[in-house]
């Protein structure tokens, strides 16, 4: 040990940044809790409406709801600043709180880049299977989401295809939307199942509701009974709008900032009324219209900004925050790809988003991509790793090992190597370190997006998930076929009133 010895404090656990001051932050707050006290949300539940009034919530015409300062303060401080998520078998997977960053794909897509064609076509349920494979072989993918409404199923119930594509094929968290009240409810009953009750699922939830207001300021009676649902079913639940800076939202970066938080605490407020300590999710996809093509752009720099914003201000809340990275505007696994992916993960794991959805995401978010979900574990594994940033104490100042050694030697064969290098050091298994000779003739000359797509058909082909018992097997089928047989006789009904 040195002889030479001075006070070191440990200022950062990591290398994180912050974009806004404290006070921005609060000033951002506040200024969200003034325009659900001055302007109010329309809500189009009258359950919901009802609950709120209740509380001290003022009702005028159409809906409009206003909520009073003190009342958002007491559900923001009610609401739980850390949610456990667990996987299917009950173990602790997902600590969202403070910094903690997990990353995972994103659903809904309306296109789905197929694996081995590259074809644009409409997702099909294999491609649900898919997503949870893919998920559950990579290394540095946390928890699942569908990556593309199903379509080659009954349209109203393509939610609960999806949900059971995924649990029988990963043990790991989900994270999942729904139509309507009814295919949560169909949702809850099977993960219910997997986790042998309703009551073990409270317990140790494995997985969160998710559900979205409409910008600006509005809330359906699908998504804001969601939050009654999952209040009252004790299940976790993400409350997130996808608001468009100069379209949907105001067009300077705070502006959005305030309106889309405040959107998240109508949700909040609601949920802690039916049931203080309800875990919920704030954040959500905030991003730019591009004004020169009129798309909502997940690839902008405008993007990262508002993403570390929101994340930041749900940080000074309290709130765990549902980020956004992974994704591109590019069609293609390319270049412009990598670029964005690289910058919105890096961001998000900056800025200290707890639970990052989208990764996959290609086409301005209109595309599922297995190839870009796998082209993100690689990079998110080099966040991660400059995330852990340099530890610094007597054994890694290694001061002995350099005096041992000494000018002129070199450290391959010491004990001190040997015992850290590995956990130093990150490995790609894409990103080429070869010699030129060595790409040249080992790897063919490859590119990255054929070594992705060569670990991608491995994954496809080889990769085997955990089944189901057989008597859950039976059961998750039965609640199918029950869904099933609800919709056929809502179309018979349909069909025999048109006649």
């Amino acid at each position: 040990m040195s002889k030479y010895v001075r006070a070191r404090n440990k200022v950062n656990a990591s290398v994180y940044f912050q974009s806004l001051t404290d006070d921005e932050c609060r000033e951002i707050y506040l200024a969200a809790l003034e325009v659900l006290e001055r302007t109010g949300v329309k809500l189009f539940s009258e359950e919901a409406r009802s609950i709120l009034k209740e509380a001290g919530c003022y009702e005028e015409e159409d809906g409009l709801v206003k909520i009073p300062i003190g009342l958002s303060q007491w559900a923001v401080d009610a609401a739980p600043s850390k949610i456990v998520l667990y996987d299917q078998e009950g173990n602790p997977a997902l600590d969202l709180h403070d910094n903690n960053t997990y990353y995972g794909p994103g659903p809904t897509n309306t296109y789905h880049r197929d694996p081995y064609t590259g074809e644009r076509r409409r997702p099909v349920v294999q491609d649900n299977r898919n997503a949870a494979k893919v998920c559950d072989a990579l290394e540095n993918i946390d928890y699942v989401m569908d990556l593309g409404t199903p379509t080659d199923v009954t349209d109203n119930i393509a939610d609960i295809h999806a949900f059971k594509a995924m649990i029988e094929n990963t043990n790991m968290p989900i994270v999942h939307w729904g139509f309507d009240i009814e295919q949560y409810e169909d949702m809850i009953d099977m993960a219910a199942v997997i986790a042998g009750s309703l009551e073990e699922l409270q317990k140790k939830p494995f997985f969160f509701l998710y559900s979205e207001p409409t910008s600006p300021l509005l809330h359906s009676r699908e998504a804001i009974e969601k939050v009654i649902l999952a209040a009252r079913k004790k299940i976790p639940i993400v409350y997130t709008p996808c608001v468009i800076s100069g379209a949907t939202t105001p067009a300077t970066l705070a502006g959005t900032l305030v309106q889309g938080i405040a959107e998240s605490i109508a949700g909040i407020t609601l949920a802690q009324l039916i049931r203080r300590g309800q875990p919920i999710i704030m954040g959500g996809v905030y991003g730019i219209m591009d004004m020169n093509t009129t798309i909502y752009s997940y690839g902008s720099p405008e993007f990262n900004a508002l993403q570390a914003g929101v994340a930041q201000v749900s940080t000074h809340m309290g709130i765990p925050v549902f980020g956004t990275a992974g994704c591109t505007d590019s069609h293609t696994i390319d270049e412009q790809a990598a670029a964005e992916a690289a910058m919105s993960i890096l961001t998000a794991a900056q800025s200290g988003a707890n639970l990052v959805h989208d990764c996959g995401y290609i086409s301005s978010g209109q595309c599922g991509s297995l190839e870009q979900l796998v082209m993100d574990d690689e990079i998110i594994g080099m966040v991660k790793r400059f995330m852990r940033g340099i530890e610094v104490t007597d054994e890694t100042l290694a001061v002995d090992v350099v005096k041992e050694v000494g000018p002129g030697g070199h450290f391959l064969g010491e004990d001190h190597t040997m015992e850290h290098f590995k956990e130093q050091t990150w490995f790609p298994t894409l990103m080429n370190r070869m010699r030129h000779d060595g790409w040249k003739t080992q790897a063919d000359g490859s590119r990255m997006a054929d070594r992705i797509k060569e670990k991608l058909h491995d994954i496809l082909e080889n990769h085997e998930t955990p089944k189901l018992p057989e008597d859950k097997q039976q059961a998750i089928d039965e609640i199918l076929e029950r869904a099933e047989a609800r919709e056929a006789e809502r179309a018979e009904k349909k069909k025999e009133g048109k006649k």
